[in-house]
């Protein structure tokens, strides 16, 4: 049996762009991918905290240390700038997995800096 659970988080990370004209995803600062063991190209599911929108997408890269949240494309509509929002990873486990399962989740403050690492939920 395989279960789908939390692969990795980043918490209450602060919108710094949405820019409808450019092909759809969700630019992320490098260090912050890093972080979180997220990788480029993955699918991840954004929850707004301001409006409750939950929509996917995948991840492009962003600039080391520039602290950026950019949904682009037609998600640009789902969010502000300023907008606070969660950005999930899942992955699937098989029981074997699960006995060492440490999900990675990564909290933000108000810049996009990150103010802790918890390796459970």
């Amino acid at each position: 049996m395989t279960i789908e659970m939390l692969y990795s988080k980043i918490h209450r990370a602060t919108v710094t762009d949405a820019n409808l004209n450019y092909v759809g995803s969700i630019t992320i600062d490098e260090e912050l991918l890093e972080a979180s063991k997220m990788r480029v190209g993955q699918k991840v599911e954004i929850l707004n905290i301001n409006n409750g929108e939950r929509f996917s997408t995948y991840i492009i890269l962003g600039e080391r240390g520039q602290r950026d949240i950019c949904l682009n494309g037609a998600a640009a509509r789902k969010v502000h700038k300023g907008d606070k929002v969660i950005i999930v990873a899942y992955a699937t486990y098989d029981e074997k997995d699960l006995e060492t399962y440490e999900p990675c989740v990564v909290l933000l403050n108000d810049e996009n800096n990150i103010d802790e690492i918890v390796k459970s939920i």
